[in-house]
């Protein structure tokens, strides 16, 4: 994994305090050159879990919460706190964070730890090593260890590196500088206080002792590790993960302490007290608009969650996290309904007796208070038949928890694809599966609503059906909101391939034609049976085959032969039609989703000729590749003209080569 390169963010100020800034920005310029702000490292470098489980009845998460409450309290103005349950099943927990690191970044690598590691549950044991901090639970008291053979641990980058001496000549010195910056590691920590960094020709490595670990066992986990990652070579990175130490070499410059090792240390002396007067102001300077920055960022999270609460409380709709734990038979495996981009969905049955789907969120990232907002705050606002219902949420227990109302049915795929159950949804009830999803998209889109929001998701599989087969559109954790004013949204790829509409997935630009799109392609999936991602010899897609029927006159066919009667022939080729003029390749000629209701419903409504939809071909749309992300880099220039030229040409259609998608993706 590589570190982000962070770079200076220029400062703006009002015109009235220009020429102040003008002159302080004169006066430091040649140190601000060299200057970068700080960064938490989330980045997992190694979530290790151990392989005991409790005795039968035994359950940890309690205490694990417990232990994670006391942990969090004790870590508040430090970069190490340990923490000790005492009960009949003790837990031991630990956590560090990098010397380099502020107080402000220690915080976010914990919490960001603290989310993760939870994972090794069951387990009694387990540790996470970020790579700006570290956390582990155990059942005994592991504070002093320092090495051990069963759970030290290495990891090396995939990429083989390259650096360049003084006289830019492309030399493999990789070997050389490794052997120094690791070599020096130990003496340089011991004299620092169980931290160190140090650089030399390219590479950079930085070493961290956990501070209960005494100072004879520090200088052995270091050595331990030093060994161990010289292994790696000539790698870009490695990284000794072992059980009293962290230590790290990279080509790329990743730790926050200025100051490193240097050849003449009284040279380096001699600068520092040459430059300090100057250091000083620009280090107080940049700490100043950094923590400005933070305490901005930060008073804005506090305040999305405190409306949150607040809205909440006055709603009677928020949830106690205990409440929640017990009612899921604390996130049992057997309570488990499915897993998410966001997260994963357990049954819970509340003190009252109603049964509810509660959604455990996984936030791995420093904008998970943004995106919990963004979920609670515009999908409570939203009500419908075809919607599943927000009931509620928790926000104050060690992870964030949403309440939906509970389906019984599960997702329309398990009805649709399962040879078992396909019998029992007939025409009938797949017409009015596609008419009730209409209608909630349509409702998404702003009917009946002051908001305009956009799934970004729709599939099978978040379409979920209550006792009476009746259609509730559900997983809203990737959607996002359309301003009236704007037509459209720049914004990173997130979905599922063969479903996202073309404009999006090559240009990011998203407009509810995207949803109109993908649900042009689940109408297909369920008249025809068969998933958009199946791929015959013969026609290729479910879209190839339904547009080449079209086209032959022939749509009849093309009809699911477990619900073909008299009826399913006279009105499944309509909503075929109706499914390939949503799929068009241009966004202008797809209709609303409000014009899709209207087409459905009423009899004497024309249906507009379709023009061909984009195609893609097996290798992109194979179902074991990822087809979901939250930050896909958009095709290139020539898949553009590939995907567009399908959409809009009346020649046969032109599909991505296998070389051609691995390229563009």
């Amino acid at each position: 994994m590589k570190e982000r390169r962070l770079k200076l963010i220029p400062m703006q100020f009002s015109a009235s305090k220009q020429p102040y800034w003008r002159w302080v920005f004169l006066l430091v310029f040649p140190l601000l050159l060299s200057s970068s702000f700080s960064d938490p490292r989330i980045s997992n470098a190694g979530l290790l879990c151990g392989h005991s489980r409790p005795p039968n009845g035994t359950n940890l998460i309690p205490n694990f919460s417990e232990a994670m409450r006391g942990l969090s309290q004790a870590i508040n103005n430090s970069h190490f706190a340990s923490y000790h349950l005492n009960s009949t099943s003790p837990m031991y927990v630990l956590a560090q964070c990098h010397q380099d690191l502020s107080q402000t970044d220690c915080l976010l690598c914990y919490a960001a730890a603290r989310t993760t590691l939870p994972r090794c549950l069951p387990s009694v044991s387990g540790r996470i090593f970020l790579d700006g901090c570290f956390l582990r639970y155990d059942n005994y008291s592991f504070y002093q260890e320092s090495v051990s053979s069963s759970l030290d641990n290495v990891s090396c980058s995939p990429d083989e590196a390259t650096v360049f001496d003084g006289d830019s000549k492309r030399v493999n010195l990789i070997g050389r500088s490794v052997d120094y910056a690791v070599g020096n590691m130990t003496r340089i920590a011991l004299r620092n206080g169980g931290f160190g960094t140090v650089g030399m020709n390219g590479v950079y490595a930085l070493a961290q002792c956990w501070k209960s670990v005494p100072a004879e066992g520090c200088r052995e986990c270091l050595e331990k590790a030093a060994k161990a990652v010289r292994g790696c070579v000539p790698k870009e990175e490695g990284r000794g993960m072992n059980t009293g130490c962290y230590l790290r070499y990279s080509t790329n410059k990743f730790y926050s302490k200025e100051g490193e090792a240097k050849h003449d240390h009284e040279i380096a002396i001699i600068v520092a007290i040459v430059s300090s007067i100057a250091a000083f102001l620009m280090v107080s300077l940049s700490a100043a608009y950094a923590t400005y920055a933070r305490l901005s960022k930060r008073k804005e999270e506090l305040k999305n969650l405190g409306q949150i609460s607040k809205s909440f409380d006055k709603s009677g709709l928020k949830f106690k996290y205990e409440t929640l734990e017990k009612a899921t038979d604390y996130f049992s495996f057997s309570r488990k309904l499915g897993q998410g981009g966001t997260g994963s969905v357990f049954m819970g049955i509340l003190p009252n007796g109603k049964t509810v789907a509660v959604k455990r969120l996984i936030y791995n990232t420093r904008q998970w208070v943004d995106d919990f907002f963004n979920e609670v705050n515009l999908i409570s606002r939203i009500q419908h038949k075809n919607l599943v219902k927000l009931l509620g949420c928790s926000i104050e227990g060690p992870e964030s928890l949403l309440v939906y109302e509970y389906v019984p049915n599960k997702s329309l795929d398990q009805f649709i694809f399962d040879e078992k159950k396909t019998n029992l949804v007939k025409w009938k009830q797949r017409f009015d599966i596609i008419v009730g999803t209409a209608e909630g998209l349509a409702h998404l889109h702003g009917g009946g609503s002051h908001v305009r929001l956009i799934h970004r998701d729709i599939k099978s599989s978040n379409v979920l059906l209550d006792e009476n087969l009746n259609p509730k559109i559900a997983d809203f954790g990737l959607v996002r909101c359309l301003a009236t004013d704007k037509s459209h949204l720049s914004t990173g790829v997130a979905g599922t391939l063969g479903y996202m509409a073309p404009e999006y997935l090559v240009r990011g630009q998203l407009t509810e034609k995207a949803d109109v799109y993908s649900f042009g392609v689940l109408a297909l999936e369920i008249v025809c049976g068969k998933r958009n991602t199946t791929f015959t010899k013969d026609s290729g897609s479910l879209l190839q085959t339904v547009w080449a029927l079209y086209r032959s006159n022939r749509l009849a066919e093309a009809v699911d032969y477990s619900i073909k009667d008299d009826t399913s022939a006279k009105e499944a080729p309509d909503v075929l039609q109706i499914g390939l003029l949503c799929t068009q390749a241009s966004v202008s000629l797809r209709p609303s989703m409000a014009q899709v209701v209207q087409m459905l419903t009423d009899k004497d409504c024309e249906i507009p000729s379709p023009n061909q939809p984009p195609f893609l071909n097996a290798s992109v749309l194979d179902p074991t590749s990822s087809t979901r992300s939250n930050s896909t880099d958009s095709f290139t220039t020539n898949a553009v003209r590939k995907i567009q030229d399908s959409g809009t040409s009346s020649e046969p259609s032109r599909t991505l080569s296998s070389d051609e998608a691995s390229r563009s993706q």
